[in-house]
Formats: structure tokens, sequence, C-alpha cells
């Protein structure tokens, strides 16, 4: 009886060591490590306070079904109109944060991203801080990523995957028609100017992502702001398809471009002539850029204005 007795004290003992030993490695399994483009961010836990500077960020955790805690002022797409008002924290701008805001709000989480990414050293500093960065060259691969990481970091992966599915099978759909579309330019309007863009530049990816042969050589217009263009620069490119950023629309002021496009110079390109000019949605490709919602729009935008050939 002895024997059994100190035998099944040892069984405990050894349950016990055992059970302890799992506690740890799943409290250490907990830990989520992200990469990003500021280097390596690791949460100890699913945040449940997020506070986000990245419009495209946003955009994503509304579609995944997160409730963001804090957001910058400025103009947002209706789809993320509660978010307008002052139900929700406001903690900056795009470009510049309210730190005591930031402090005040005890987020587990703050996202960066293109316009607030200089910041992240300082935010970093009130809690834990992640760059979701784009870069224009490799935009979809990486804004998909950013949408995984989003879904991993909330345990939303499933309604991420769902997603995530069902825009790489309508872009694929999209280029199978863009490759035949022809030549395109594109230029974003404001202020009563005009610039174009090509491949490598901000908006590249209309070319290599979305695949529609481009009028202007790669490089050529490759950076933020484009290549500083006319109507007549427009003729003599002369494109199958014109497509358009109206940026005045897209920050909340008065949107004029098609009046400004609308002038005997572009009528006399090939685009004009054939009703090929494509207003883009000016919010989703200026503002939100690289969120869930705002990418499957432009799919669906492009491929919408394709189908009307």
């Amino acid at each position: 009886m002895a024997i059994l007795t100190l035998t099944s004290r040892a069984n405990a003992v050894l349950a016990g060591a055992i059970s302890l030993t799992m506690l740890a490695f799943s409290a250490s399994a907990a830990d989520i490590s992200v990469k990003h483009a500021s280097g390596e961010t690791t949460l100890r836990e699913r945040p449940a306070k997020i506070l986000t500077y990245d419009i495209a960020a946003l955009d994503t955790l509304t579609a995944l079904g997160v409730e963001v805690a804090g957001v910058p002022k400025g103009n947002k797409p209706d789809y993320l109109s509660k978010y307008a008002g002052d139900k929700v924290a406001t903690i900056g701008t795009l470009f510049e944060p309210d730190y005591e805001a930031v402090a005040a709000a005890q987020p587990d989480l703050i996202v960066v991203a293109g316009r607030s990414r200089s910041k992240y050293a300082e935010l970093a500093k009130i809690a834990p801080t992640i760059d979701l960065t784009v870069d224009p060259e490799n935009f979809l691969a990486q804004a998909q990523e950013n949408v995984r990481t989003l879904a991993r970091i909330t345990g939303k992966q499933e309604q991420g995957d769902a997603l995530l599915a069902k825009l790489a099978s309508s872009t694929a759909s999209l280029k199978e028609k863009s490759a035949k579309a022809g030549k395109s330019l594109l230029v974003l309007t404001t202020g009563g100017k005009m610039s174009s863009y090509g491949p490598g530049s901000r908006f590249g990816m209309l070319f290599t992502d979305y695949g529609f042969p481009a009028s202007e050589e790669a490089g050529i217009t490759k950076g933020t702001h484009g290549k500083p263009s006319s109507f007549e620069y427009i003729l003599e490119k002369n494109p199958d398809w014109l497509f358009v950023i109206d940026r005045d629309a897209a920050i909340g002021r008065e949107g004029a471009a098609a009046k400004f496009l609308d002038n005997e110079v572009v009528a006399q390109t090939t685009a004009w002539k054939t009703g090929h000019v494509v207003y883009l949605n000016s919010t989703s490709w200026y503002l939100v850029g690289g969120g869930i919602t705002a990418m499957q729009a432009t799919v669906d935008q492009l491929t919408a204005a394709l189908d009307k050939i």
C-alpha cells in the first residue's frame, strides 16, 4: 500500500509539473510576432484596443469585424463614416499624432503606414506599434500580406482568407481582360493642375498589378508626385484608355476633374472618342489604398469599365 501511495504522489507531482510547463508554453505561444516595414514587434496577447493612423488598416479591420478605438482626423469614405464623428477617439492627423491622446487611450496596438510612418519610433514608446507601409512597386502582394497580418493579430484568419480569395479570383479575371485593353494613361488632377503616373510610380499598380498596358515607360514617373502633365501630353500619348484620379474629391474638396478634362485637346484622343475615360474612385486610390474593401472596389470598377466594351 505504501508503495502505491508513494507512486500516486509521484504521479501527482509529475502531473503538476507537466501542467505548469504547459501553462508556461501556452503563455509563450500566445505571443504574436509581427514583422513589418519598420522592424518586428511582439504582442503578448491579442490587442483589445487598436489605434490606427493608416486608413487602409482601418478599412481592413472594419471588413474583418474589428472595432477600432482611435483614428486620425480627416476625410474618410462613406463605408467608414462611423469613424468620422466624435464617437471614436481622435488621435491627431495622418501626419502628426496627438501623443497625449494616444497615451490617454492606453492602446494595446498602434498602426502606422505611409504618411505616418515617420512617427513610428515615438509611438512605439507608448505602445506596441506596427508599420504597414506598402511599396507601390509591390503593391498588391504587400497589401494582401497586411490583410493577413491584421487577420492573424485579431484572430480573424477565416474572414481574412475569404476576403483575399475573392480578391485574388476577381483580380485574375480582370488581368485576362486588361491585357487586351490597349495602351493606358493614368493622370491625377488637383487644383487645376495635372500629373501622370506610369509603372513604378505611386499608382503604378494599375499597370503592374492590374495588367493594363502603359502608355509611359517604366520609371519615367517613378515617385510620389508623378510627372507634371498637360492636355497636350495626353494627346501626344493618345491612350486607348484614360484613367483619372480626382485628388480634390478624395480630400473633401469639390472635385472638377470631368469638367477640367472636357476640352478640345483631350477630345482628340482615342480614349475620349471611344468613351474609354474612367474616373477612378479617388478615395480608394488616393486615401485608402491597400484596404481590402478599397482594393475589391477598385478591381470591381476596372472590371465593370472593361465589360462595357
